[in-house]
């Protein structure tokens, strides 16, 4: 008995007995005649017409779905309204060009530019005349201000190419750079790319990653080869590698989640940076009370931890979007800061949000890059924000200091200080020091600041006790050392032995320190960590109850929008990103 080789055929796509058709082209109410060379040239441009779609063979394709992947025809039929239009259907002497599929289709009713890398023929590898043809996709593109979606399926440079195949992919990182902030682009990695494949979808707006797929500059011979380190592909470039870094902005199951994330995100997002992302009329009223976040402050405010009581900011957008519908970003990544496109009031409506169930909500070097992405990404696509902070500060530390905490919070003020977009800051609770001063308030260009009552605005957290008190507090603990000494006596006389006196007077003037302390920090939290002297300066515009969030931001925005034009960013384009 033989063992099955997996390259054999198992199965077809084909009857093998039935009788090949004869294709003919006759036009109606002609009358019959014998072929000649009109017809043959027919037959010829036929039969090129179906090259594309069936070059793979019945083989290769069985292959492909072995794997568990779909080929591009499927991927196309699944993402699209209707049947594609195809593109540069040009084909070399030795298949130069034929292993990428470029194509106009519809997605929602909105035209599209899509290319798709065909693994069935060549494995999906660059050439050439690949590269050529993927650039004029990008132009067109750009020219015709429509988004571009790539479904990455390649074993990078075709390799007896040479150098063509290089330059293939030098000219589409070329046009796809230069297409970067005009059209949105959104790419999604299936099976296994390398090298230039994994560097061209990085350039896209975002990435989709199914899980068992894997892109990295080498794979993982090459680590074995030159390095000697033993790594599976999944640990050097799986999906959970990638969404940790944020080279991965979404982690899906399979390739059928990953085309309907495509579909969900464009949703969201204009054709180009021209105009509003578009609008979504909504049955769910702008004037809807959102006592869910009156609610959701109360149990954790009046829990035994009071203020510093951790909950998910998510919630809270949750509570502010249509429906409470919306799309996170970078989900898997810095939790400490939430990223997302919602909508309200049927606009579209970028979120940035510090999450304190997540390390107190702190802005650590991840959610500083994290925030300063999605903040420029908005910029460039005119979708308005709104920031709610609820943050002690940035991370301190060794560590993140020798990162690069410096450069990654510029990065992140940076961003904010260019947006351009209609832009609101709600103050959740914490709002502290360099936190508060680089976080979209109006002195860095905030069009819209309001504070919920349970803000605390200041210069510095609780810890600013010691220095808005000092005086107090040297006067309390100079003093404990008389007040040791009385209460030993106090408690010799009471019969007490010397011991037992001084361990009961330690006790006592111990916890009449902390008492004092306490109430000193009760009286720093009044007088200082409130809304009030932010509301008497002007850096707040209101005061607004949980319940009336939804309706104040959404009738604000509104009125920002009506009278906002957008436009493609005319700024200087920054050294820094």
């Amino acid at each position: 008995m033989t063992t099955p080789n997996s390259n054999d055929l198992i199965a077809s796509l084909e009857n093998p007995f039935a009788e090949k058709n004869e294709q003919e082209f006759r036009v109606p109410g002609q009358v019959d005649s014998a072929p000649g060379l009109y017809e043959h040239a027919m037959k010829h441009g036929w039969e090129l017409q179906q090259r594309p779609y069936l070059a793979g063979g019945v083989k290769n394709i069985q292959r492909q779905h072995q794997k568990h992947r779909m080929t591009i025809w499927e991927r196309i039929q699944c993402l699209a309204d209707a049947a594609p239009t195809v593109l540069y259907q040009n084909w070399g002497p030795n298949l130069d060009g034929a292993s990428l599929v470029t194509a106009l289709i519809k997605v929602n009713g909105r035209d599209v530019a899509i290319y798709g890398h065909d693994f069935t023929v060549r494995a999906g590898s660059m050439d050439a005349t690949n590269g050529d043809k993927l650039a004029r996709l990008f132009e067109l593109a750009a020219k015709r201000r429509i988004p571009v979606v790539g479904l990455n399926d390649s074993a990078g440079a075709y390799i007896p190419a040479g150098v063509g195949g290089l330059d293939g992919y030098a000219d589409a990182f070329t046009a796809l750079r230069k297409i970067s902030g005009v059209v949105p682009s959104i790419m999604c990695m299936f099976g296994f790319n390398a090298g230039g494949g994994s560097y061209l979808p990085r350039q896209g707006s975002f990435l989709i990653q199914p899980n068992e797929t894997f892109f990295g500059l080498t794979g993982p011979g090459v680590v074995k080869s030159v390095l000697g380190e033993d790594v599976t592909p999944d640990e050097l470039g799986g999906p959970g590698v990638h969404s940790q870094s944020g080279v991965t902005d979404f982690v899906v199951p399979d390739e059928e989640a990953a085309l309907r994330k495509v579909r969900a995100l464009l949703a969201y997002l204009p054709s180009h940076n021209g105009e509003l992302p578009p609008h979504q009329p909504s049955s769910d009223p702008v004037t809807r009370k959102t006592w869910d976040i009156d609610i959701l402050l109360k149990k954790a405010f009046n829990s035994p931890t009071g203020f510093n009581t951790p909950f998910d900011i998510s919630i809270l957008i949750q509570q502010l979007c249509d429906h409470g519908d919306f799309i996170e970003i970078q989900p898997e990544r810095a939790r400490n800061t939430i990223t997302a496109l919602g909508r309200m009031g049927g606009n579209v409506v970028g979120f940035v949000a510090n999450n304190s169930s997540v390390a107190s909500g702190q802005i650590d070097i991840d959610a500083a890059y994290k925030n300063a992405r999605f903040i420029r990404f908005c910029n460039l696509y005119n979708v308005p924000m709104i920031f709610l902070e609820d943050t002690t500060g940035f991370l301190p530390g060794k560590e993140q200091e020798s990162r690069g905490i410096v450069q990654a919070g510029r990065a992140m003020l940076d961003a904010i200080v260019d947006l351009r977009t209609p832009r609101f800051l709600v103050l959740v609770r914490n709002a502290f020091g360099g936190a508060y001063a680089s976080y979209n308030n109006y002195p860095t260009g905030a069009d819209f600041v309001v504070a919920l009552p349970t803000t605390r605005v200041a210069v510095m957290g609780p810890a600013g006790v010691e220095y808005v008190y000092k005086d107090e507090l040297k006067k309390i603990r100079s003093s404990v050392k008389q007040r040791i000494a009385d209460e030993t006596a106090a408690q010799k006389a009471a019969g007490l032995d010397d011991a037992a006196a001084a361990a009961a007077a330690e006790q006592l003037v111990g916890d009449w320190v902390k008492g004092e302390e306490i109430l000193l920090a009760q009286r720093y939290e009044q007088e200082l960590m409130n809304p009030d002297e932010a509301l008497s300066l002007g850096s707040i515009s209101q005061i607004v109850m949980p319940s009336d969030l939804r309706h104040v931001l959404a009738e604000h925005m509104d009125f920002c929008l009506r009278h906002y034009e957008p436009t493609p960013l005319q700024s200087v384009q920054r050294e820094f990103h």
